[in-house]
């Protein structure tokens, strides 16, 4: 079981709530793939009881955790105040913290994400930094009070899957005791499964599931991905081999003459 915060989670995957065809949609995916938490974006609930409501009670009646993001933020400033605004909105001190620093790419800001997740975590906020795969970066966000890592593995909604399976892979073995968290560029359940094969704990992911032709099936076979890719993990795979090497023995074989 994953445990993040002295909470123990239902589940490895997380899920967004943006871009569905509709809400009833999106309550089905979430139900196919059991998410151990659902990211929501203040922006989306600022209207909670007037334009937003049929959203949040949606949301609501699933049941699942919550966990409200920074999506949109491009300082510290803003990140901090977003933060607040959603620990009072939804009751939690759960926060994915995103302070974006290039309007294309939508790459983190590191050094707003660190100054932002110092500044929350001394609030008592419990922080989920949308990161890249610096160890340098992971590092001050680890004394700045993050208990969770959560470096992308390509362009947010890209779908590109994991562009430097290298670099995730030395996160991996540079914090063996940290969770890590996927965050971003996931499009297939192939690349789920992948990051679970190399070890980490859990993804978060949106864009695959709600822009998929059928997202409810897309979820499942997301939530089948995550378990077969830990499962995997967990029960020892072979290293890759250079030399070919039988797997018939070769004892005991007639000898033609």
């Amino acid at each position: 079981m994953l445990t993040i915060y002295g909470k123990t989670l239902s589940s490895r995957l997380f899920l967004g709530t943006a871009q569905y065809p509709s809400p009833a949609i999106l309550a089905d995916a979430a139900r196919a793939s059991n998410p151990a938490m659902l990211t929501v974006s203040l922006r989306r609930e600022m209207a909670g009881g007037q334009t937003g409501s049929g959203f949040w009670d949606v949301v609501r009646e699933l049941g699942i955790d919550l966990l409200p993001n920074t999506a949109g933020c491009h300082s510290a400033k803003e990140a901090i105040t977003t933060a607040q605004m959603a620990r009072e909105l939804f009751g939690t001190d759960w926060i994915k913290l995103e302070v974006i620093g290039h309007h294309d790419m939508l790459q983190p800001d590191v050094f707003g994400l660190v100054e932002a997740a110092r500044a929350l975590s001394a609030e008592g906020f419990k922080v989920f930094p949308y990161t890249t795969t610096d160890i340098g970066v992971a590092e001050r966000l680890l004394e700045a009070g993050c208990e969770v890592l959560m470096p992308w593995c390509a362009p947010i909604g890209s779908a590109r899957g994991p562009q430097d399976v290298q670099a995730l892979k030395s996160m991996r073995g540079y914090f063996p005791d940290v969770p890590l968290v996927v965050d971003a560029g996931l499009g297939r359940p192939s690349h789920a499964m992948t990051v679970l094969e190399h070890g980490y704990d859990a993804v978060l992911l949106n864009t695959a599931v709600a822009g998929a032709d059928d997202p409810v099936g897309m979820a499942r076979a997301f939530a089948l991905a995550v378990d077969a890719g830990r499962l995997a993990f967990e029960s020892g795979m072979l290293e890759p081999r250079d030399m070919a090497v039988p797997s018939t023995p070769t004892f005991g074989m007639a000898e033609f003459s």
